[in-house]
């Protein structure tokens, strides 16, 4: 795919009405297309840009009819600075090494994964994802992607991060971890460790998906500072506009 691609011959579909899964009494609607493997990596980078989100070879933005709350979120790595708990949090697992692989699925990442989700999101879509589902979440994918492993010096993996390569920055698309070592933070050290991925590469900005702004499940990603997220007159800092 080159510069000169026309969105607008792109075929997007949109999704049934179902339950949101992060505010109560509200519907949830997703407009999506592909991602083709020549022109992926290129339109990962333009719609990302543009609210999407990747899941798969699907890039998929809310399209709900009642609610406009989830707004895609990216935090400034060069300029982002560490609160007094998220130096904490680095300090606890600053005995772990990361390695970045390539998006190969293995067998000790997947249990891994099943531990994970089923401690935090028994009751979630993924929950009962078998290693198939698991290679083709990691492997099928028409993008720039890598996987972050992080282990103990022992070399027990303890979390993973599969992440997309973007023009000006990265994109943490799905992570996971030891859920019963909540201690370490190991989610929060994660979202730290690939600023600081950022600021070495000079890539302006890690991409953190949605922040719904009453969802529980998401206020962790509004701490990360300075942050922007998507208005309809382009991305805006957090501090400049009303929330």
């Amino acid at each position: 795919m080159t510069q000169n691609f026309d969105p607008k011959a792109l075929q997007f579909y949109v999704t049934i009405a179902a339950p949101c899964p992060y505010l109560p009494d509200q519907l949830e609607r997703k407009i999506f297309t592909q991602l083709d493997p020549l022109g992926g990596p290129f339109l990962n980078d333009y719609l990302t840009h543009s609210g999407f989100r990747r899941s798969q070879n699907v890039i998929y933005r809310p399209a709900c009819e009642s609610c406009n709350a989830c707004k895609s979120l990216r935090v400034r790595a060069a300029d982002f600075t560490l609160t007094k708990s998220m130096k904490k949090a680095r300090a606890r697992n600053k005995d772990l090494t990361r390695e970045i692989c390539e998006p190969y699925a293995t067998r000790e990442q997947f249990e891994l994964l099943s531990r994970y989700l089923t401690e935090r999101h028994p009751q979630g879509g993924m929950a009962d994802m078998d290693f198939s589902r698991f290679e083709y979440m990691v492997e099928d994918c028409a993008a720039r992607t890598m996987i972050l492993e992080y282990r103990n010096p022992e070399g027990l993996l303890m979390a993973c991060c599969l992440v997309d390569e973007l023009a000006d920055g990265l994109s943490m698309v799905y992570s996971f971890y030891m859920p019963e070592l909540s201690r370490r933070s190991l989610g929060n050290y994660m979202i730290i460790d690939h600023l600081e991925l950022c600021a070495t590469h000079k890539l302006p900005y890690l991409y953190l998906g949605y922040w719904v702004k009453d969802s529980q499940k998401m206020d962790y990603k509004i701490q990360y500072r300075p942050a922007e997220i998507l208005t309809q007159n382009g991305w805006r800092d957090v501090d400049d506009i009303q929330l």
